[in-house]
């Protein structure tokens, strides 16, 4: 029976627990997942799906309305391979380097994940779910709740950032035959231009590129170090700051109750969600 041509719709579909014989949704799915990983999201196309499938294309379209909406399927269901996360008494930074290793893994699992560009891509269940848990693990922190979704989104920034670099390193790799080392091994006419650099030099002569830092490990452990200094830097001024939104609290007369929000309206904001939650 064909699937609801509205994306939100489709993401979001209940799978049945036991598929009826023939072409379904999920089916299309793992197979489109299975051409991604071995061709990349450029091999990605209906038709090959469906040859894969022994179907016509148009068959597919009568489930799935179009390639974008099936990379958007693709991505929900391969972030469904998130495994549970620490418990919360491990602290927060164990628990989100946990997520940001578990996202590494995937993507080094489904390379093509890292290519799917833009904005404007919807989440689905195991998306969002990823995303909540992300968020969660600097929720009840000093943070701002702005801080929270900033800090969140430049680590999941960075991850595909690096596993990007993987992608675009194994896509020359298999266009040309030639490893990224043997590539820049043969570079002898630009390294004899080097000589007149002298950072380059002394980095050179220092060996720094004999045994390079691991980006990604370099990089996570350089953006949690700087997530945790804010935390730190926000516990200290936690109570002079509003709880509310943030900004800073004028001086109380020394005989008053410290303060608590800047303003009224936000005083009444917070009430309404305490009340509302």
């Amino acid at each position: 029976m064909p699937t609801s041509q509205d994306p939100v719709e489709l993401l979001w579909r209940k799978e049945e627990p036991q598929p009826r014989p023939g072409l379904s949704v999920g089916r299309i799915v793992r197979a489109a997942i299975e051409l991604a990983d071995a061709e990349g999201l450029e091999g990605l196309s209906m038709r090959k799906v469906a040859d894969r499938l022994g179907f016509t294309t148009m068959s597919l379209y009568r489930h799935v309305p179009g390639r974008d909406q099936l990379v958007d399927l693709m991505r929900d269901e391969v972030m469904g391979e998130h495994p549970e996360l620490p418990p919360e008494r491990e602290g927060w930074r164990a628990r989100l380097e946990a997520i940001a290793r578990q996202a590494w893994e995937i993507r080094r699992r489904h390379p093509w994940l890292a290519e799917v560009r833009g904005t404007r891509h919807l989440p689905g269940p195991h998306g969002v779910a990823h995303y909540d848990a992300m968020l969660a693990t600097l929720t009840g922190t000093a943070l701002r709740p702005s801080e929270v979704i900033a800090a969140i989104g430049l680590l999941g920034r960075f991850v595909d950032a690096e596993a990007l670099v993987l992608v675009e390193t194994r896509r020359e790799e298999q266009r040309s035959g030639v490893s990224e080392q043997e590539w820049w091994g043969t570079r002898d006419s630009l390294y004899e231009r080097l000589d007149q650099y002298p950072a380059l030099s002394h980095l050179w002569e220092s060996g720094a590129w004999d045994a390079p830092e691991d980006s990604f490990e370099f990089g996570l452990r350089r953006l949690l170090d700087g997530i945790e200094a804010l935390i730190r830097e926000r516990d200290e001024t936690r109570d002079e700051t509003c709880q509310e939104c943030g900004k800073p609290l004028e001086p109380t007369a020394s005989s008053g109750r410290p303060r608590v929000y800047c303003s009224r309206a936000c005083q009444q904001r917070a009430y309404r969600k305490r009340k509302d939650g």
